[in-house]
């Protein structure tokens, strides 16, 4: 291990101070605001996109025939796997009794919220009418039209619609102790009047914590299938088709892994600017970035081992199709410099994380991350797009290109995605309070044991 779990050995009062003033004093009130600036106009940017696609349709978009599925699903599948490593930092570790998701699963759980808002935006904008969107919903209908539950497409809308339920539901019984605490420390009457209400009146007695213990665990039994199986479903979308590239029983596991491997780089992206802005360091310590560079580490390897079954079984098939795809179009095809960045990216790049002066450096895990990001995302555009591009008949095969509105709706929700976090937090703690402090003191035992001996 790189170390302990906080440094320092910090009392309560001065972890209050730390992690609980950054919501009402900013530590760069002129670096944030530039930054929420710029976040706000990615947001102008998608409204604007979402706006003119709405009103001139979809034809302003570069899909075409065969290319139906383009940006729009590229950028749905990369944002949903982003929101995986929320739920599994949180949820799966807590019940691993991991103690080093203390200081970083807040990050996670927000980051899955917001990712998993951008991820909704794309299916329904890709409906083409939209405002029709509540049809693959089982609804009442007095015409008596349901969906149709052997298309893949309403198994998504149920599987996202449960896991942001799911998942706003755990986040914010995580919040309620911080909340309370923001409700006795912070200054003036009104934010300690909001802070109240949206505690529900938490003392911190015995029976508060029983309570909340149970809850938790409850809710983080509840969503850890949810880690498999929404992207298992997302997957199903594509392995259900006949079309070369798609059609593998592979899809399920390889999504499931992929996306918690974006999910952790993202969760080292955001982290480590602000861990740098509001000296975090004794929470967010080299021992947590370590561990993080580890799980990402981890998925990568799987995420690689697919890769080369997913080849293998593409040449052990024998269909010629199959093999056109895979040895072909992603090698020498139109778009096949996206299929180079996916294996520089999440081939090469990763295998620094092998040493530990790199997992423990802040500022080259920080570059490591984004390249990740870069990697998946080109990922799933060779899958979706590429897979598309040259699928049976020559006569059909067709390049994409993305059109400026495509680019301002990708551009747009890394825009809004930002204003969300950035949003979050100046509203709540960014830090969970409560178990830091339990963890705190469970490392202060530790050392007392240690010198007694």
């Amino acid at each position: 291990m790189a170390g302990p779990l906080i440094l320092d050995a910090p009392t309560d009062d001065q972890l209050s101070k730390q992690l609980l003033e950054p919501v009402w004093k900013p530590r760069s009130r002129l670096g944030w605001m530039l930054a929420f600036g710029l976040a706000l106009g990615g947001t102008g940017l998608l409204f604007l996109a979402i706006t003119y696609t709405v009103l001139t349709g979809i034809g302003v978009w570069g899909n075409n025939i065969p290319v139906a599925w383009a940006f729009a699903i590229t950028n749905f599948v990369w944002w949903i796997g982003i929101g995986h490593a929320g739920t599994f930092i949180s949820a799966i570790l807590l019940l691993l009794e991991q103690k080093w998701r203390t200081s970083i699963n807040r990050f996670a759980e927000a980051m899955t919220l917001f990712a998993v808002v951008q991820a909704g935006l794309f299916p329904v904008l890709h409906l083409g009418r939209p405002w029709f969107a509540y049809w693959i919903f089982p609804y009442p209908a007095t015409m008596q039209v349901w969906p149709q539950f052997r298309s893949a497409l309403p198994w998504d809308a149920a599987a996202i619609a449960t896991y942001f339920t799911v998942s706003l539901l755990f986040w914010y019984m995580g919040l309620v102790p911080d909340l309370a605490a923001l409700r006795d420390h912070a200054p003036g009457r009104v934010r300690r009047v909001i802070y109240g209400l949206m505690s529900f009146g938490w003392h911190g007695a015995a029976d508060h914590f029983r309570h909340y213990r149970v809850l938790y665990g409850l809710l983080a039994g509840l969503a850890t299938p949810l880690v498999v199986s929404v992207h298992s479903i997302v997957s199903s979308d594509f392995a259900i088709a006949l079309v070369p590239g798609w059609h593998s029983t592979l899809f399920p596991p390889f999504f499931v892994a992929g996306a918690i491997f974006s999910g952790f780089a993202m969760v080292l992206t955001l982290l480590i600017p602000v861990r740098r802005i509001y000296g975090l360091h004794n929470v967010v310590t080299a021992r947590h970035l370590d561990d993080l560079a580890k799980m990402t580490l981890v998925t990568g390897w799987i995420v690689i081992l697919s890769y080369i079954i997913e080849n293998f079984l593409a040449w052990y098939s024998g269909s010629a199709y199959e093999m056109h795809q895979f040895f072909q179009t992603r090698l020498r095809g139109p778009n096949n410099a996206a299929y180079w960045a996916q294996h520089v990216c999440n081939v090469l790049v990763i295998q620094l994380l092998w040493s530990e002066r790199i997992r423990t450096s802040p500022v080259a895990l920080w570059l490591i991350s984004i390249l990740v990001n870069v990697g998946m995302w080109s990922e799933r555009f060779t899958l979706i797009v590429m897979s598309l591009e040259e699928e049976f008949l020559p006569s059909k095969w067709h390049g994409y290109r993305p059109t400026w509105v495509d680019w301002s709706l990708f551009i747009g929700s890394g825009g809004f995605f930002m204003l969300l976090f950035l949003s979050f937090l100046r509203v709540f703690p960014f830090i969970p309070v409560a178990e830091v402090k339990e963890l705190n003191h469970e490392e202060l035992e530790k050392a007392r044991g240690k010198g007694g001996r």
